[in-house]
């Protein structure tokens, strides 16, 4: 279900996906929950991108998110905020040949999610929050990794389509309006059961891509002119998290930390009107971002420490980053991202996004 690991907004984009210990708008939804607990206008944003063209053309990613602060006398005075969020990913139109070549047909597959998160502070620094949803899948990687899809009438002899539900909750101290640490551990459900759609087939399961994160967010400048914010990330997927029982604690430990996706994003805006954000990411285990090297006519990906350390490596080609920018007030704002430098193989990424953090704003007349 990788739908659920995709950076869904323009602006989440440009910084990494170093969103975890910021969770400032709408697209908290995703990242971290506890984020809503903090927000008190109504929020909304719309985002569509063209995701991976590269790899098939005609694919592409959409994702939507609002929610509104809650005003109950239950509360005692606490901040809560509830949200929605929708995902939808289209594949894009394929075409499937047997073994001999011949042309069997073209079709589209999709996969998405609908989410609804509530989020409350429990002390005046720290938010709680939590979110459910419902995951619909048509197709699935067998274990060798190629896309099956769902379609026997063209002869496939796998595939299928899920139902399932999901969990996510997150954590956020805010210490100062200046600092923010936040916690989420998402995707948190049992497995995906794929329920083949023809007699004779069998059924089939997929993990769901659960996944921690752990994200700080401090703002050394803010002035009325220039606000400067520094977003470092740790993610981990924890699906087959030490997995190998024959090595040593020390060595699996090591292999788990180059797994580790790592992103640090920065945002410069002036003037409370235009936004500039890069993002520098680091994802070995799926050979995304980082140091990214030629030797004898292939790419290679590596961290930081390995690019520093080790010898030999190949010649420099590029650094995986992310950017964007953005444009508009609090009212409404447009943004745009590219991540497609974090790939070894060519591609046009695009993201973009229109949203408000204060829908409330764009109705009152001006005093």
């Amino acid at each position: 279900m990788g739908v659920l690991m995709i950076w869904p907004t323009a602006r989440s984009t440009a910084l990494a996906g170093a969103m975890t210990g910021l969770a400032d708008e709408a697209d908290a939804t995703y990242f971290n929950p506890a984020g809503l607990a903090f927000q008190t206008t109504a929020k909304a944003d719309i985002n569509y991108g063209n995701w991976l063209p590269g790899l098939y053309q005609g694919m592409f990613h959409a994702f939507a998110a609002g929610g509104a602060p809650l005003r109950l006398s239950v509360l005692n005075g606490r901040n809560a905020y509830v949200a929605g969020n929708v995902t939808y990913m289209a594949v894009g139109e394929t075409d499937i040949v047997n073994e001999r070549g011949d042309f069997l047909g073209r079709f589209n597959v999709w996969r998405g999610a609908v989410g609804i998160n509530a989020a409350a502070t429990v002390a005046p620094q720290l938010g709680l929050g939590v979110s459910f949803k419902v995951l619909r899948s048509e197709y699935y990687a067998d274990p060798n990794g190629w896309m099956m899809f769902s379609r026997p009438e063209l002869g496939l002899e796998n595939g299928g389509t899920a139902t399932g539900l999901a969990a996510d909750v997150g954590l956020l101290y805010r210490p100062s309006g200046r600092l923010s640490v936040g916690l989420s551990v998402a995707n948190i459900g049992p497995k995906l059961i794929y329920l083949a759609l023809w007699k004779g087939a069998a059924d089939d399961t997929a993990e769901l891509p659960r996944m921690a994160r752990l994200g700080l967010c401090w703002t050394p400048v803010e002035s009325r002119y220039v606000r400067l914010s520094v977003m470092p990330e740790l993610d981990k997927l924890l699906v087959g998290t030490f997995h190998d029982t024959t090595e040593t604690f020390g060595h699996k430990l090591g292999e788990e930390w180059k797994d580790v996706w790592k992103a640090v994003g920065l945002e410069a805006t002036a003037f409370s009107l235009v936004s500039l954000r890069l993002g520098y990411f680091e994802d070995m285990s799926f050979q995304r971002g980082g140091i990214i090297l030629e030797k004898e006519g292939q790419t290679y990906h590596y961290g930081v420490w390995d690019a520093l350390t080790r010898k030999h490596l190949g010649k420099f080609k590029r650094v995986g980053l992310c950017w964007g920018l953005g444009f508009g007030t609090n009212k409404l704002r447009f943004d745009f991202s590219s991540d497609a430098a974090i790939y070894d193989f060519p591609t046009k990424n695009w993201k973009f996004q229109l949203v408000s953090n204060d829908i409330g704003g764009l109705f009152r007349k001006p005093r």
